[in-house]
């Protein structure tokens, strides 16, 4: 199942996008990967030639920059993804168990884990009191557990199909 929530790749959108930046800002490589990722979900091949271009920058330094940023992706986001905090607070509060659980539940139901994607940690949400914590399509959960993670993924994927 696929819910699209961003549109498909188009240097000339990106192209758009870039330009303003650009002329605006000293040294916005980071500025323009963000903007190519907010709006198409995920930063395509063929925008980090397009940006060290409009940078004037090589490639090499627009890839640096892209693979120091562990939020930045190549790939398109999952329809609702799930984020799982890897922080030692919430690790000593079960996060290691909810990730080995969380897995088992993708590993048992395959349109779970297509829908969801493969668990990408994050690292301290802020939530430490109410750990362990997560995200579910951008919004933070606290005392996650797996049926409440599913019962997230299930009200996000309504609400996308609804708009």
């Amino acid at each position: 199942m696929s819910i699209a929530r961003y549109p498909e790749w188009q240097a000339e959108a990106a192209a758009t996008l870039i330009a303003p930046i650009v002329a605006a800002e000293s040294g916005p490589v980071l500025l323009c990967l963000q903007a190519v990722q907010a709006h198409f979900g995920y930063v395509p091949g063929d925008a980090v030639g397009m940006i060290a271009e409009a940078c004037n920058v090589s490639r090499a330094d627009v890839h640096g920059v892209f693979t120091f940023y562990a939020d930045l992706r190549d790939t398109s986001p999952p329809a609702v993804p799930v984020r799982l905090c890897a922080a030692e607070a919430c690790q000593a509060v079960g996060g290691r168990k909810l990730k080995t659980d969380w897995a088992t539940a993708c590993g048992e139901d395959a349109e779970l884990a297509a829908l969801t994607g493969v668990d990408e940690p994050i690292f301290c949400l802020g939530n430490c009191a109410l750990g362990p914590a997560a995200l579910v399509d951008g919004e933070l959960m606290g005392c996650a557990d797996v049926a409440r993670l599913k019962g997230a993924v299930t009200q996000a994927q309504a609400a996308v199909e609804a708009s």
